[in-house]
């Protein structure tokens, strides 16, 4: 990998389906996360590509979509995402960065990227990436941790909390962890060639308190009454944003899916490795899963 390239926050060999969201006490914020997608997701379309797909958590409320390409930068979470799933022909496992999106331009009508942007250390890079591989008027659903929530000032304002919630600039308050401003997210959404389109504020009751004394189901249509309040103001943990690609890219013919990632020579056909004819890269697919990882430098 390029000295260039931002670090790549990696979950192989994590349980973090298990650990994270089965046990976790996350079922409230999945739920608010699933009326949020279900408000914004389009109709029905050909091509969706959930970045940042892990174990497969939303794969499944993409069922409106006639393919559907998980990318995870884990294979252990697309293996994971496989077994849960099963392997109908609907679906294509891809381990790859988003940094280096392994697709022609223009492929994709339809994308999302749902807890991912907070480990991205350089996001207008990634966002710009993604960009490149919708179809013109194709909808991108953003979702990304906000600094300037609640918690944050109330804990600012207390001085229990060095960083501002106010400013621009993203908050790692873990390592490749960040919080991004809403109006920086959206310059950055704006400058990669996206019309923002829709806001949603999600996870208003992320508190523990409540979630062990309200039931989850009473807790999300709560949240759901609350998350249209996103196009006018932002101080939940969680923002969704629907987007519209700009109108003047490709739209790619019905030819290759797959694009070396080094060259960005086009590599034709499916289920099987590639050896790209511009650069002799070799991308192996096995057990399912394609694996477009760049390697790092020895």
């Amino acid at each position: 990998m390029t000295k260039e390239t931002p670090p790549v926050c990696s979950y192989e060999g994590s349980d973090y389906q298990q650990s994270f969201w089965e046990e976790g006490e996350r079922a409230y914020e999945d739920a608010a996360e699933a009326i949020a997608l279900k408000r914004l997701l389009p109709k029905s379309g050909q091509w969706m590509l959930e970045l940042g797909a892990g174990a497969g958590r939303n794969t499944p409320r993409y069922q409106d979509f006639n393919r559907v390409a998980l990318l995870d930068y884990s294979r252990t979470q697309l293996a994971q995402a496989r077994q849960r799933l099963g392997a109908p022909d609907r679906y294509l496992f891809i381990a790859a960065d988003v940094y280096h999106l392994p697709f022609v331009a223009g492929r994709f009508d339809a994308a999302t990227m749902i807890r991912t942007l907070h480990h991205m250390a350089d996001p207008v890079l990634a966002l710009s990436q993604v960009a490149r591989v919708m179809t013109p008027g194709g909808i991108f659903i953003l979702e990304f941790a906000n600094k300037r929530n609640l918690k944050a000032i109330f804990r600012y304002g207390l001085g229990a909390q060095s960083w501002n919630p106010f400013t621009m600039e993203p908050v790692e308050f873990a390592k490749l962890n960040f919080d991004f401003h809403p109006k920086a997210v959206r310059s950055y959404l704006r400058e990669v060639g996206f019309r923002i389109d829709k806001q949603l504020t999600v996870s208003h009751f992320r508190i523990g308190f409540l979630k062990r004394n309200i039931s989850t189901r009473l807790l999300a249509a709560l949240d759901g009454l609350l998350q249209w309040t996103g196009s006018f103001m932002q101080l939940s943990p969680s923002v969704f944003t629907r987007c519209e690609a700009a109108g003047e890219g490709p739209e790619a013919s019905e030819g290759a899916l797959f694009q070396c990632p080094v060259c960005r020579t086009d590599l034709a056909g499916l289920g099987h490795s590639f050896t790209c004819a511009g650069c002799g890269e070799t991308w192996k697919y096995q057990d399912g899963i394609y694996d477009f990882r760049i390697k790092s430098p020895s």
